[in-house]
């Protein structure tokens, strides 16, 4: 099972640049998008249904802004969106697809968008309540009994190895200790797994995932890692490869590719 997960930054612009032609060699069972960037009379034909893939989203009621979507290869029995909580269910942040079988198995995948606290202060006091509010939902979900993998850009990096600049960034941002804390509880306290450093816990350079438009961060390779699958224990020991796509640029994210030895 592949799933795939890419921040677009708007999904006309990630369309104009190549990702729906892209997709389709990609052979996933499972995409998961954020940050569309439109409402759904501006979604055409082929960012609904792509190579055998059919399209859910999440889509926020400011138009221009936030976003999520799930492409899906076998039909989910459910779709959730949002988490619940009025003001970020409002900015389109979560869309979840679930798997219920006879044979008793339960997975569920999840795109997220959680909010970036870099534009103010105001951003960042907002980013702070949605993790306030996610963490329990995190460990509702870890007590569900499914299978689940949480896609999409957390807007935070989560140790040192995970961005450049790691020292000029602490007081920033997507590095502050407060939100690396709360990661660190996310694995240590509610078990969850970072699918890709499971695989790889060294990677440094070829793990990031984002990169500033400003300078030359991405000819210098100036990033970070901000973009996860993170999964329960028991689908994350299943993942067998994973890598960031970075041939193409769709957006100033990179598309992050997790193989997984499972079956939906």
């Amino acid at each position: 099972m592949r799933i795939i997960s890419a921040n677009l930054n708007g999904i006309r612009s990630a369309a104009s640049k190549g990702f729906f032609d892209w997709l389709p060699t990609q052979h996933a069972d499972i995409v998961c998008v954020q940050e569309l960037k439109a409402q759904a009379a501006d979604l055409r034909p082929e960012f609904i249904r792509c190579d055998g893939l059919s399209g859910a989203f999440h889509h926020a009621e400011k138009k221009g802004y936030s976003g999520v979507g799930i492409y899906t290869r076998q039909a989910p029995q459910t779709i959730i969106e949002g988490l619940g909580v009025p003001e970020f269910d409002a900015e389109g942040r979560y869309i979840e697809a679930g798997y219920d079988h006879s044979s008793g198995s339960k997975l569920a995948v999840i795109s997220l968008y959680q909010p970036s606290g870099s534009s103010s202060p105001e951003r960042q006091e907002a980013k702070f309540r949605f993790m306030d509010a996610f963490f329990p939902h995190l460990e509702a979900l870890m007590k569900s009994g499914r299978e689940i993998v949480v896609c999409g850009d957390w807007n935070i990096a989560h140790r040192e190895i995970d961005l450049k600049n790691w020292k000029s960034n602490q007081k920033n941002s997507g590095f502050l200790p407060e939100e690396r804390a709360w990661m660190t509880r996310l694995f240590d306290e509610l078990g969850w797994v970072d699918v890709y450093r499971a695989l790889y816990p060294q990677h440094e350079g070829e793990a990031y995932t984002w990169w500033s438009n400003r300078g030359q961060a991405w000819a210098k390779n100036v990033g970070w890692r901000i973009d996860y699958q993170i999964a329960t224990p028991g689908i994350a020991a299943k993942a067998v490869s994973a890598s960031i796509y970075k041939d193409q640029r769709f957006s100033d994210h990179a598309p992050l590719i997790v193989d997984y030895d499972y079956q939906a």
